[in-house]
């Protein structure tokens, strides 16, 4: 191949990106991606307290939402709520017995 055709692969290219980044910024321009606001100094309701793996493809997710904790069982064909509306534990250094 000589040059001019290699110059014609990266110009096309070039527009190519170039028509992604513009549907881009024209899909967030007119409201097509939707946008979550909070107000300034508002807690977090949502957080991830803790995460083990099972296995190489499956993991068990300790999600916190508004002071009450969801274990989640995710894997690559499914998602599993395994428990929900736990109270978490009012000590961070408190083990039961049967933890240890």
């Amino acid at each position: 191949m000589d040059s001019v055709q290699y110059l014609k692969y990266i110009v096309g290219l070039l527009i190519v990106l170039g028509l992604i980044a513009l549907v881009t910024l024209l899909a967030r321009k007119f409201g097509m991606v939707p946008k979550v606001q909070r107000k300034p100094g508002s807690p977090s309701r949502l957080s991830i307290s803790d995460m083990t793996a099972i296995d190489a493809k499956r993991r068990l997710v300790l999600i916190r939402r508004d002071e009450k904790e969801h274990l989640l069982l995710l894997g690559p064909e499914r998602d599993l709520v395994v428990e929900q509306n736990i109270t978490p534990p009012t000590d961070p250094d408190h083990i039961s017995e049967t933890d240890k």
